[in-house]
């Protein structure tokens, strides 16, 4: 029993690790909205890579976003009898008018082999869309 209680703090402490900081209202906040058989990634903001790859916080204005994007490409995209791809892409998505205070939604997906990504604001309106940076290995 002794061991048990020793080792349950630590447990929490891992916990910890997987909240997201809280918000800085003097920021924009880009959420990052996942869909199954896909990972995104925050990777750099205006060139300046990111140290948690959860979201993007970033002061008002012109910002330049790169996401990194995996999803799965169906084997009848590829051919008849094929299995499942896993493909990988940079997505960069250029936004003008990140405002502070404002909370933002950064989904992402694939057509096919096409990457795609777009950024809603909080009123649920398409404000951005992303352009293919490049896929293979990234």
């Amino acid at each position: 029993m002794r061991p048990l209680l020793l080792f349950l703090p630590l447990l929490s402490l891992g916990g910890c690790a997987l909240m997201l900081p809280s918000h800085d209202p003097n920021q924009a906040w880009i959420s990052l909205h996942k869909q199954e058989g896909q990972d995104i990634q925050a990777s750099r903001v205006d060139d300046q890579a990111l140290s948690d790859p959860r979201y993007f916080q970033v002061t008002p204005g012109r910002h330049e976003l790169e996401v990194r994007l995996e999803f799965d490409v169906g084997g009848h995209d590829i051919g008849q009898g094929s299995t499942n791809y896993r493909r990988t892409c940079l997505l960069k998505l250029a936004y003008a008018d990140f405002a502070a205070g404002e909370r933002y939604l950064l989904q992402a997906g694939g057509i096919g082999f096409r990457p795609w990504a777009r950024l809603y604001d909080e009123r649920n309106q398409e404000v951005a869309k992303a352009r293919e940076s490049r896929c293979g290995d990234v």
